[in-house]
């Protein structure tokens, strides 16, 4: 079991994001989008079971009331998702007089820039959510969590994940991104949240400080406005580093649920049409 457990510890992540998305990118480069789905519950499966293997806290593989809502939250965000993809060949025909995209460089090649645009985009609307004050009460839901685990990365409020959206994507938008490469980005996307938020021991060795998964995006989920005010990035921490707000610390002792969750405010609502509500109803703390 414990051979099992190092290599979860190791192999999550590449497998995650090197394994499952590089399918996803050849099946979408070869014309075959139906894989998408089975192969993203390829990576819910995988992400569970990493985490029942070599969990980083234990505790928090055990619901508390919240699985019901997070898998709401999933859905309903992932379907606008699907409506937002649907929307980039009108979204490009207008802006279609702007700079080009690189459609001659390979696929796998494209996918990636749309990845390093899309990050600093969203790296920079996640850092204003935490200093404007109507954008972090809906960002707040996000922050409500007591546990970390993989679903809980699909846990937004719809206005602030359609405001993180059109961050990310109006650059890629004017430089006229192709839809293949907007669906791809979807999907990287979606695991991406997974592997930011997963409830897995990761050891990344010198890619700790490059990759913004779980290993050091728990330090943006504390409940101190201080000390959570850090690590904004999505895909990576290079628009961290840019802004002065990556941290990382030696790995030590497990994060608790007690050091997570909206700061000042620790009565947050945890059922899900309350926290649709709760941006219009409460001051931000």
């Amino acid at each position: 079991m414990e051979a099992l457990r190092q290599a979860v510890r190791r192999l999550y992540v590449p497998l995650l994001l090197l394994g499952v998305n590089g399918a996803a990118v050849a099946a979408v480069a070869a014309g075959r989008p139906e894989a998408l789905a089975p192969l993203f519950a390829v990576a819910l499966a995988f992400t569970f079971g990493a985490e029942r293997i070599a969990p980083h806290q234990p505790e928090w593989n055990r619901p508390r009331g919240d699985l019901g809502r997070d898998a709401v939250h999933a859905v309903v965000n992932e379907l606008a998702s699907a409506v937002s993809l649907a929307s980039i060949p009108l979204a490009t025909a207008a802006l279609g007089s702007g700079p080009r995209w690189p459609a001659g460089w390979p696929f796998a090649l494209q996918v990636g820039l749309a990845i390093l645009v899309f990050d600093l985009g969203i790296t920079l609307a996640h850092c204003a959510s935490h200093r404007v004050a109507w954008l972090w009460r809906f960002h707040a839901v996000h922050h409500s969590v007591t546990r970390m685990y993989g679903l809980n990365g699909l846990m937004k409020h719809p206005v602030h994940q359609g405001i993180e959206a059109f961050a990310g994507s109006a650059p890629l938008l004017a430089l006229g991104l192709p839809f293949e490469v907007g669906l791809a980005l979807a999907f990287c996307t979606a695991t991406q949240l997974l592997a930011q938020h997963a409830n897995v021991d990761m050891r990344l060795g010198p890619w700790r400080g490059v990759l913004a998964v779980a290993a050091v995006h728990r330090f943006h989920h504390r409940a101190s406005a201080e000390l959570g005010d850090v690590n904004f990035g999505l895909f990576t921490t290079l628009g961290d580093r840019l802004l002065g707000t990556f941290h990382d610390a030696p790995r030590d002792a497990p994060f608790r649920s007690d050091e997570l969750g909206v700061a000042g405010d620790p009565g947050y609502p945890a059922a899900y049409l309350a926290q649709l509500a709760a941006p219009f109803r409460r001051r931000p703390a």
